[in-house]
């Protein structure tokens, strides 16, 4: 065993699990750390803190007099807490966070100083970040950048800094980030969402879409790690044989939590409490070493931060246990990758879960509404869907054994793929008084014994229903959950106000009631929108065939599907929900296509130098003893050696042919990638993708073959079983 290998190991296994110690509840320290409506009632004027709760309830703006109130407040309460710094916490376009701190320290210029923080500093800062990714929206001698304060997201405390979320926008107002088209698109849902509840309740004033993920990543030792220039700079491994053992026991799904893990699931729960994320659920995952965790649901906005927030919480204290958190969606092959369930609902200000039916026609019959609007919004767009959660890491995933397919389509369950085949054969127009009793009794009344014992849910579905919600199960572990998020409340707006707008013409056009009219439109959409839902097996080829006879898209690469986001169909939905315009939706999907680009160029360097200056050299080493070896016997043997060397000389040979194919196919692959460096745009992405990438597989196979080859005391790289068997 190589040196760096050996020591990482004895690292590893030396190591002991940091003890956690939990003297409180989790209820008693939960949120202690973030600005919350009980540190702002303890810390701010009544009148201060009822403007900031109008802000985040009505979108009311906060004028400059209140906003100094809150910001002596904020500071008051961030300096009780120990904080030095403050800094807007925002979400860039490449998907991570970003911070710049400020110390509260000013100096008075007299010798003294003092801790100031204003209204100014806390509604908005002019921090550039000119090198964050703009898609041509600004230039770089032009390149002033505004954060500006999300009051719906509360600050928290994180070390010893105040982070306070925010927007991320250019001088001339289009977004950089993010949060601001994602706070856009859930004032859309909003409204659309709260006009189509005022058929069934005028009490809704306002509806909020919630969202509840499920991270799930793996925990590599960080020792072991270090020999693995893959993962450091891709993030996952480009290379290695797959272990004589790997989930095929499924021993690790659901088992007992190894203590070291569970030292750091404690510590990160503790961490999250504090800040106000709400952790519930910690489980193993099937693969080796794959865990995952999931919160209580919250409003769509705030669950986007925490998610970011814990994200790099994560990273932070895993090198505090000796860990490497990996978020890619595809770490090791031959075994499952990690995904971000994105569970999705709508709520409205009166307490009902919109996706959820009630104990009366009239509440069952909301439930229909939704529940048919979502789907034929996805069917509708389901190509721009299929775009929002495109990435290079996410490619190596979907489709795989273990995660839906590229294809998008919509699992319900029997029981309600029956309730919507009955409803598609209501009569067209009035109904007559026994139609409205029979369907309103027999036909709607029994959703909620359906749900009851609903039909098991179908994990190869990228878009299933699970009883009071709907799971987007293709979203990738790595991804900022805004994204989807903003698709797909945006396509729920924009069907939302087509269906109330269909309903009103029928109400006022052909003196239908309103049940009528809504039953008329829902019988419409149910036919339309048929072909998006599947029940069956979404990895077989059967599918694929089914899929394309229906017309549903099968984009299995990132360049192939971020074209549905520059469409003419796409452009014109945001614009109209007035989500982002043309400039900013343009300016996204460019850097996307760069983005990909990047990530591709960079595995492909890091493999080529992986492969020529850590594996050849190994394996030249080994051959030159086996030659040496060679050599001692036919000194030895004299003509008996050409039977006894027989198997030495055939792995010479295997090695040689297998440094070749390396050398090869590196030179090969190199050259593509100077082709497609000259190249720009959509076409440089199609030539990393289609050109470039193909070659990953074949450099991978020599240089697995030769780790099954070399002696396993030379091999530089840590291997898949130590990786994801080492606790």
């Amino acid at each position: 065993m190589s040196s760096v290998r050996f020591n990482a190991l004895k690292e590893t296994v030396n190591r002991k699990p940091i003890e956690i110690f939990e003297t409180e509840r989790k209820s008693e320290i939960f949120g202690r750390n973030v600005f919350n409506e009980h540190a702002m009632r303890q810390y701010m004027t009544k009148e201060a803190y009822e403007s900031v709760m109008n802000a985040i309830e009505f979108g009311t703006k906060i004028d400059r007099k209140i906003a100094n109130q809150v910001a002596a407040a904020m500071k008051d309460w961030a300096l009780s807490k120990n904080a030095t710094h403050y800094t807007h916490w925002f979400q860039p376009l490449t998907g991570a966070t970003a911070e710049k701190h400020d110390a509260f320290f000013e100096t008075l210029g007299n010798g003294s100083a003092m801790e100031k923080f204003g209204g100014g500093e806390l509604v908005q800062q002019e921090p550039d970040a000119s090198s964050f990714p703009h898609g041509g929206i600004r230039n770089t001698f032009e390149a002033r950048g505004y954060t500006a304060w999300d009051p719906t997201s509360p600050a928290f405390i994180y070390g010893t800094t105040l982070c306070i979320p925010t927007i991320f926008v250019a001088y001339t107002g289009e977004a950089l980030d993010n949060k601001a088209p994602l706070l856009r698109a859930l004032q859309a849902v909003d409204h659309a969402a709260t006009a189509v509840c005022k058929y069934f309740d005028k009490n809704v004033s306002k509806v909020n879409a919630s969202l509840g993920w499920e991270q799930e990543y793996f925990l590599i030792d960080s020792a072991l790690a270090i020999s693995r220039p893959d993962i450091y700079l891709t993030g996952r491994t480009l290379l290695g044989h797959s272990p004589a053992k790997g989930q095929q026991l499924d021993d690790h799904y659901f088992g007992s939590i190894p203590n070291r893990a569970m030292s750091y699931m404690r510590d990160l729960e503790q961490e999250s409490m504090l800040l106000g994320i709400p952790v519930k659920t910690r489980h193993n995952e099937v693969a080796p070493n794959q865990y995952e965790l999931a919160p209580i649901y919250e409003e769509a906005n705030l669950a986007v931060d925490h998610n970011s927030l814990l994200m790099d919480v994560m990273e932070k204290l895993a090198g505090k246990h000796g860990f490497r958190v990996l978020f890619h969606e595809k770490p090791f092959a031959g075994i499952n990758g990690s995904g971000k369930h994105n569970n999705w609902s709508l709520a409205t200000n009166t307490g009902v879960n919109l996706l959820s039916p009630g104990k009366t026609p009239m509440k069952n019959l909301q439930f229909l509404t939704f529940f048919v609007n979502t789907i034929k919004a996805v069917h509708d767009y389901e190509e721009l869907i299929r775009a929002s959660v495109a990435s290079a890491s996410n490619d190596h995933r979907l489709g795989a054994n273990e995660a839906p397919p590229a294809i998008i389509s919509i699992f319900i369950g029997s029981q309600l793929s029956a309730v919507l085949d009955e409803l598609e054969n209501v009569t067209k127009g009035k109904l007559s008084p026994q139609e409205k009793t029979d369907l309103k009794l027999n036909i709607v009344g029994k959703i909620p014994e359906i749900l009851l014992d609903n039909t098991d849910r179908n994990r190869t579905s990228p878009f299933a229903f699970t009883g009071n919600k709907f799971e987007f199960r293709a979203v990738g572990s790595w991804a900022n959950c805004a994204g989807p998020m903003t698709t797909l409340n945006t396509i729920i707006a924009k069907q939302l106000k087509d269906f109330k707008i269909e309903v009103d013409e029928l109400i006022a056009s052909k003196s239908l009631k309103k049940d009528e009219a809504i039953f008329n439109v829902l019988r419409e959409y149910i036919k339309a929108s048929k072909k998006i839902r599947f029940e069956g097996n979404g990895y077989g080829v059967e599918w694929e065939k089914e899929a394309d006879k229906r017309g549903l898209s099968n984009n299995k690469t990132t360049p192939e599907a971020l074209k549905a986001k520059v469409s003419k169909k796409s452009i014109a939905l945001f614009e109209e929900m007035n989500v982002m315009s043309r400039v900013e939706i343009e300016a996204r999907h460019e850097i996307k296509l760069e983005e990909y680009m990047l990530r591709i160029q960079i595995e492909g360097r890091v493999l080529g130098d992986i492969a020529r200056n850590h594996v050849i050299p190994t394996a030249v080493k080994y051959q030159n003893t086996l030659i040496e070896n060679v050599s001692g016997l036919k000194n030895i043997f004299g003509d008996e050696f050409k039977k006894l060397g027989k198997e030495q000389i055939d792995l010479i040979k295997k090695i040689s042919s297998h440094i070749e194919g390396i050398n090869s196919k590196v030179e090969e692959m190199t050259d593509q990638r100077r082709k497609a460096n000259k190249l720009k745009g959509q076409e440089s992405a199609d030539a990393y993708c289609n050109k470039v990438k193909p070659y990953f597989d074949e450099i991978r196979y020599h240089c697995d073959k030769l780790e099954m080859m070399v002696d396993d005391e030379l091999w530089p790289l840590a291997k898949y079983r130590e990786l994801l068997f080492t606790r």
